[in-house]
């Protein structure tokens, strides 16, 4: 588990070629921080992207240090991290997830629904978790999403819920 200042925001999963380049499974929707030149923690120790590139839409990293396939071979399916205090920039629309676990969720009319659970990563988009009820992180379903209450406002149709036949 990362500790409690860093991310993941990658996992190792296999090497490419023989001068040490990772294959890397991005953790993070924030690609941009697995660039040349940006610093990571591997295993608890710090070390620096040299150079980044992309085959079959996975990216490619040589770290400092790692310049062969034997050494590269050692860090298969280790974590690279970041602090988590390194925020990137995010639009107005746009949330780590980190920041929505735990806030509570009430329908557009004041109804308690519970508590963020988790954020399932889908491929269209993130899902809300919220006891059984799967909330879609679409601008039709998410109203407004209110950091400093911890509360997001939402918006169900029927047979969102556990037990409602959609009819």
């Amino acid at each position: 588990m990362p500790t409690e200042n860093r991310v993941r925001v990658a996992q190792i999963v296999g090497t490419f070629g023989l001068k040490g380049q990772l294959k890397v499974q991005p953790l993070t929707d924030f690609v941009e921080r697995l660039e040349k030149g940006h610093r990571l923690f591997l295993k608890g120790e710090w070390i620096e992207v040299e150079e980044c590139s992309w085959h079959k839409n996975k990216p490619l990293l040589r770290l400092y240090g790692i310049n062969h396939i034997a050494k590269a071979e050692l860090y298969k399916w280790e974590y690279l991290e970041a602090l988590a205090d390194e925020r990137p920039e995010l639009d107005e629309d746009e949330f780590i997830t980190e920041d929505l676990m735990g806030l509570r969720v009430v329908t557009s009319g004041g109804e308690e629904l519970g508590i963020v659970d988790e954020v399932l990563p889908y491929p269209a988009h993130d899902t809300l978790r919220v006891s059984e009820i799967l909330i879609p992180m679409v601008k039709q379903f998410v109203k407004s999403v209110d950091l400093k209450d911890k509360k997001i406002v939402v918006e169900l149709i029927d047979g969102m819920r556990p037990g409602e036949d959609g009819a």
